[in-house]
């Protein structure tokens, strides 16, 4: 039942994914956030698919933590889940991510036109600098600038090397930095096919205010906090 649940998400997505995109694509002339909010339509219709085809269900704990100002959310990354969930429960918000992504046939396509910080991780220095300067000014705009520190998806309970690049934005722009954990990998997997139902439970931290904070300290207080999170999920 779960590989034929899994196949139907797929195919609705095949179909669905290109047709928003499509549309999505006119809204080039309006401005960012309009941009961006149209966008948020095909992640609340994937979590919604995901609850009537798949039974992957959705609890967020600590809402309440979510500052009124743009924040830097800092995110645990198992699964293609929280790029979508993200945008249901969090503010106007841009990505950091890998500038190749924005190469993917209409998902990427449509990423572009959302705001993104497209890095390209190979540069380096050049790349932090990007992203600092970006971050700020998207900050600036606006918009919660959302980082996954582990860099890439991990494998369910599997723990990444935390970057520190989401803290030292925090220091450079003020902005309060807020840990994110979650359980997704439990249920649909980095890279995987199936989707299994359940909950999946998004817990939010009380921001970290990062005046007078070294940026090695925010890091530590946001893997910490979402490392412990995430054994009292398990």
């Amino acid at each position: 039942m779960t590989f034929i649940r899994s196949l139907i998400f797929f195919l609705v997505q095949l179909v669905w994914t290109p047709i928003y995109a499509s549309l999505f694509f006119l809204t080039f002339p309006l401005k960012p956030h309009t941009r961006y909010r149209v966008a948020t339509g095909l992640a609340y219709s994937t979590i919604w698919l995901l609850r009537a085809i798949c039974g992957i269900r959705m609890e967020v704990r600590g809402a309440e933590n979510i500052p009124q100002q743009p924040c830097i959310v800092m995110c645990k990354h198992q699964s293609a889940w929280e790029t979508f969930s993200l945008q249901t429960v969090f503010p106007d918000q841009v990505w950091v991510l890998k500038r190749e992504l924005l190469w993917l046939p209409f998902f990427g396509w449509g990423l572009a036109l959302t705001s993104p910080i497209a890095i390209d991780r190979s540069k380096g220095k050049q790349a932090m600098r990007q992203l600092l300067e970006q971050g700020k000014a998207r900050l600036a705009s606006g918009f919660c600038v959302v980082i996954f520190p582990e860099g890439t998806r991990m494998p369910y309970g599997v723990r990444g090397k935390y970057k520190i690049g989401g803290a030292m934005l925090g220091v450079s722009s003020g902005a309060p930095v807020v840990p994110v954990a979650h359980n997704a990998g439990k249920f649909w997997g980095r890279n995987s096919f199936l989707k299994h139902p359940g909950t999946i439970v998004m817990s939010i931290g009380q921001p970290i205010d990062p005046a007078g904070l070294k940026a090695e300290e925010i890091n530590r207080r946001v893997e910490d906090w979402i490392e412990a999170e995430m054994i009292r999920l398990d």
